[in-house]
């Protein structure tokens, strides 16, 4: 999971594309670019957070009307300034990207550029493969100046050609922006439009950076399908692949900001749900607790309901420390374990004697839950119970969440009562897989099922054998072994 934003405006966009950028800092905290174009690229980009890359000098020189950024999360490796995007090339035209996802046949794609088309890719990261795909078909059917049915086709090779998750926005000097998403729509892409004498464009990963940047008219853009704004800021659009539209599920579980609205759905509205169907699952098993305390921040939402509905107390038993990121996207279990330690603090005198019910948005590896398990007993609690508002995370995502291999899943091969032993639970609840998506889909009923495959094993790209998997696990060890 990446944060995108591109901006097609008529004015300097620099302090616009850095706001936004900043409303994006959850979906990545590794790396980070802009790039802007006035006439030629301008780009700076780097490890680490927005605040800590740009500074008033690196800004001032970012000019032009025209932008792309990007907030990079890595699903292989460490990640490295090389790997941070933007990516462009010089040739057709000038071209640069920003892409959030993840390209699951990238390697062959790599080995195949460079023995068909003598084109080295130099980082380990995706939309290299992508903008190079890209531009080797467009060099072939564009002219001087490109048409909307040229752009398409050469969407519709990309699609051809690259297999997983992609949410692209690209532009072309001289020529005009584009933007698209994989014919699943996994991944999300919105677009907004802001009124002057002539009409600007943005788009983003989550509606709540296109109000940030001052965009209203804000709409999802359709999976499989390419938007195309030519110099003349005509918009043209279409559909380019009619597979069935399966967006991800964990984005509104856990990844998105609850004000954001991704696929005409509210995350709050969203997570309220999912706690509503959780309560009801929690009274059938008729668990003993006098105190609901969630996991800061992005299962607030859903334990507020649960405390409604049961009618038990709701109290905040964890304090969060704002200036360290989110553990789970940081890349490696020791630097997870790490932060956590520095990232929540108990409130002992809300703790203390209490039986309290845990509510969190999921359990992957289980070393963040047993941690807070362990901070909550600490602080003299009776008895914990671990409550999940997410299924159990069984599959590998080979979509762009940094969970590859099966071993990574404390749930795989354990019951809920395991599951409760390992993390030093009394007990765990988890969520219904049904419930869960009945619980997002009901905000939007044009959506009929979800990407769960990190839940359910069922892939919705239909490349995803058993080879592709083990694949992928040996080059996510060899990643973590360092090798």
């Amino acid at each position: 999971m990446c944060g995108v934003i591109g901006i097609y405006d008529s004015e300097e966009i620099i302090e616009k594309i850095y706001n936004g950028m900043l409303t994006l800092q959850h979906r990545g905290q590794d790396s980070a670019g802009i790039l802007t174009f006035d006439h030629k690229y301008h780009i700076k980009k780097g490890n680490g957070l927005i605040r800590d890359i740009f500074d008033k000098r690196n800004l001032s020189r970012l000019t032009g009307n025209i932008g792309i950024g990007h907030t990079r999360y890595p699903t292989v490796g460490e990640g490295s300034a090389e790997d941070a995007q933007p990516f462009w090339v010089n040739f057709p035209y000038g071209i640069a990207a920003a892409h959030n996802g993840n390209v699951a046949n990238f390697l062959g794609l790599k080995e195949q550029l460079l023995k068909e088309s003598k084109k080295i890719i130099n980082s380990n990261c995706d939309v290299e493969v992508i903008i190079n795909i890209f531009a080797e078909y467009l060099n072939r059917v564009g002219g001087p100046k490109v048409t909307p049915a040229q752009i398409f086709d050469t969407v519709r090779y990309v699609y051809r050609k690259v297999k997983g998750s992609y949410s692209v926005v690209m532009h072309i000097a001289g020529q005009g922006m584009v933007a698209f998403r994989d014919p699943h729509g996994l991944r999300p892409l919105l677009m907004g439009r802001k009124e002057h004498i002539i009409p600007s464009y943005g788009f983003a990963s989550e509606s709540v950076a296109l109000k940030a940047m001052g965009f209203r008219q804000i709409r999802d853009v359709p999976p499989g399908s390419a938007v195309f704004i030519d110099q003349r800021r005509r918009v043209h659009e279409q559909k380019l692949d009619d597979k069935p539209f399966r967006p991800c599920i964990f984005e509104y579980v856990y990844f998105a900001r609850p004000d954001s609205f991704l696929n005409g759905i509210n995350v709050s509205l969203a997570r309220i749900n999912l706690g509503h169907k959780l309560a009801a699952r929690i009274q059938k098993e008729n668990l003993d607790f006098d105190l609901v305390v969630p996991v800061p921040d992005s299962a607030r939402t859903a334990a507020i309901e649960i405390a409604k509905i049961l009618n038990v107390k709701y109290r905040e038993g964890l304090v969060k420390n704002r200036y360290i990121g989110r553990t789970f996207i940081m890349p490696g279990n020791k630097i997870r374990k790490q932060s956590l330690r520095h990232k929540l603090n108990p409130i002992d005198s809300v703790l203390r004697g209490r039986k309290v019910l845990l509510v969190d948005d999921s359990i992957v590896r289980g070393n963040t839950a047993r941690a807070i398990i362990q901070m909550v007993r600490d602080a003299g609690a009776k008895s914990v119970i671990f409550a999940s508002y997410s299924a159990p995370l069984t599959h590998p995502c080979i979509y762009g969440i940094d969970m590859q291999t099966r071993s990574e899943f404390i749930a795989s091969h354990a019951t809920p009562k395991k599951v409760a032993k390992k993390i030093g639970a009394d007990q765990v609840v988890y969520q219904d897989l049904a419930d869960m998506e009945n619980a997002i889909a009901s905000e939007n009923p044009r959506i009929q099922h979800f990407c769960m495959a990190c839940f359910n094993g069922e892939y919705p790209t239909a490349d995803v054998s058993k080879g592709v998997l083990r694949a992928i696990e040996r080059e996510r060890k060899s990643s973590q072994n360092g090798s």
